[in-house]
């Protein structure tokens, strides 16, 4: 299979979207994987639609991907038939589940700043990303409140929820940083307009993420903390790779076929 792209070659429009589109479907796949094993009945629904808006997402993002790659490619030949090194998706959408805790946390500091993310994309001069955004920054406010409430259940409730979430937060919050990056290709569309400085993002982040933890009882962890980066360079750990063995079995068993 030839490669889709290559990150230092690819117009940064085109890499840009792809971002949003991976870290989108990844997450959103990761939530589907809740299906059938959620503690209750309406978490079940909660996560499998919150998956179904991310990976509603994902579909846009891609659609317009293959418009903007111009070789004929559909989005689920972006989606299905990429390897892992090709993915450009944050690192913490790409951890495995783990508990309950673990899930709902990552899900808050996604959440927390793909929120601002999206609004700030609306002003776009992409007026196709900034429609993409529109929809998204809807979704991603529920997504952020459902998230956020569980966070201050567990964290504000028995001692044995306290230390799942405590686990989790030592375990994800390393994988945080990676969202305030920024590389040539994304200086180029900052300065165009075309997409927001993710930096300019963090006030509002910390903020979201303070106030939540305040009423979960949790600490912020400290400033200085190391942190995991390399996704959005296609740099990943063992954990893309096994998911995507799992999500593109069918498309690849199966090439061609239609349902």
């Amino acid at each position: 299979m030839t490669s889709i792209l290559v990150a230092r070659d690819a117009p940064p429009l085109l890499l840009h979207t792809l971002r949003l589109a991976d870290t989108a479907l990844v997450l959103g796949h990761r939530l589907s994987e809740w299906t059938g094993q959620a503690p209750m009945l309406e978490e079940e629904l909660a996560l499998a639609n919150v998956a179904l808006d991310l990976i509603g997402q994902a579909r846009s993002l891609y659609a317009y991907a293959a418009e903007l790659e111009g070789k004929g490619r559909t989005e689920d030949d972006l989606a299905y038939l990429r390897d892992a090194p090709e993915y450009r998706n944050l690192l913490i959408a790409e951890q495995p589940n783990g508990d309950f805790a673990r899930t709902v946390l990552r899900q808050l500091l996604v959440s927390a700043f793909m929120l601002p993310y999206w609004h700030a994309l609306t002003a776009s001069r992409d007026e196709t990303l900034a429609a993409v955004a529109a929809k998204a920054e809807k979704e991603v406010a529920y997504h952020l409140r459902h998230a956020g409430e569980w966070v201050i259940r567990l964290g504000d409730g028995t001692d044995e929820s306290r230390s799942r979430m405590e686990d989790a937060l030592d375990e994800l919050w390393p994988f945080t940083g990676e969202m305030f990056e920024t590389d040539e290709s994304d200086r180029a569309l900052i300065a165009g307009g075309f997409a927001p400085d993710p930096a300019a993002l963090r006030p509002e982040w910390d903020a979201t993420v303070a106030r939540v933890f305040a009423e979960a009882t949790l600490p912020v962890p400290q400033a200085g903390t190391w942190m995991q980066s390399g996704g959005r360079r296609g740099v990943h750990g063992e954990h893309l790779g096994h998911m995507l063995a799992t999500m593109q079995h069918l498309p690849r068993a199966y090439p061609g076929a239609a349902w």
